[in-house]
């Protein structure tokens, strides 16, 4: 397929996408495991969309149930080269009201239970991740998002950090007022490891922010719930959708960032003491660079 590629990679409330050309249902295994669900490649003009329900259709996987390894890696397989992650979240800041749209740029991660790499097992890779989100990328999600802000509401807010804890009960209200502490914008529970695999797997990654509450640290709102979340969340899907076909319009394939050459200073293993086992299994991530 001509054109470039995008992944995205839908959060609650987001099981599919309308407007899809040539749509096509692929179900693959991988060396790390079952992905969570089949992956759904279509067209929208020139891109080629692959989607993929991280939590799984009906959302029956937990967020630490979700097979992160196996999920970036079909991506690649596919032919992914960009990734979109759509992400409900908690607002830490007052200005970051229900409703608006958050473009981070920097994740924190506070998860406790997750691989959050592909390396091991007798192959050793150190990637940068300084800055986790690809600023290319995130640009492109910023100009498409605010393109579909509507009159009243629905702030598109530039930079920010994500802090990505365990789960599955929310936050207690000393967790979110020390966590506001640390100047975090908004508080998730997806977007680690899964970051950390998009950029040893050298994808662009960046994330739409979806805001749905306050956690439990706001004193004038009520604390956060499974309904208030999915009310939210009905709202705003179809403004996510927009901001996907927006994305579409805007992507092309080329990538003058250094997410496509992550791995290219990363592999402390020297080639000749790495099994051929880990060889085979990482083949798809490193066969180009120790070649």
């Amino acid at each position: 397929m001509s054109g470039p590629t995008l992944g995205i990679l839908g959060g609650s409330g987001l099981y599919d996408l309308p407007d899809l050309k040539d749509v096509e249902r692929i179900e693959l295994s991988t060396p790390f495991g079952e992905p969570s669900d089949a992956y759904v490649r279509g067209r929208l003009g020139e891109t080629t969309l692959v989607f993929l329900p991280r939590h799984g259709v009906g959302h029956r996987l937990m967020p630490s149930e979700i097979n992160n390894r196996a999920n970036i890696w079909g991506l690649k397989k596919l032919g992914v080269e960009q990734i979109l992650s759509v992400s409900a979240v908690g607002s830490m800041k007052e200005e970051i009201h229900p409703g608006d749209v958050v473009i981070v740029d920097q994740l924190f991660d506070w998860t406790r239970q997750r691989v959050p790499t592909f390396f091991g097992d007798g192959i050793v890779a150190h990637v940068a991740f300084g800055d986790p989100i690809c600023n290319r990328l995130g640009g492109l999600i910023t100009a498409a998002a605010k393109a579909t802000q509507p009159e009243e509401g629905g702030a598109v807010h530039e930079g920010g950090t994500y802090i990505c804890m365990e789960g599955p009960a929310f936050s207690t209200r000393a967790e979110s007022n020390i966590y506001r502490s640390w100047g975090v914008s908004v508080i998730g529970m997806t977007n680690l490891p899964e970051a950390k695999l998009a950029r040893e797997a050298e994808l662009c990654y960046a994330t739409l922010a979806l805001a749905t509450d306050y956690d439990c640290w706001h004193d004038g709102h009520d604390d956060v719930s499974v309904a208030s979340v999915l009310e939210t969340l009905r709202q705003n899907v179809q403004r996510a959708q927009a901001v996907i076909r927006g994305v579409a319009e805007r992507l092309s394939t080329e990538r003058p960032c250094a997410c496509p050459n992550a791995l290219q200073h990363a592999i402390m293993t020297s080639p000749d003491h790495i099994p051929a086992e880990a060889r085979e299994r990482l083949a798809l991530l490193v066969d180009r660079h120790l070649s």
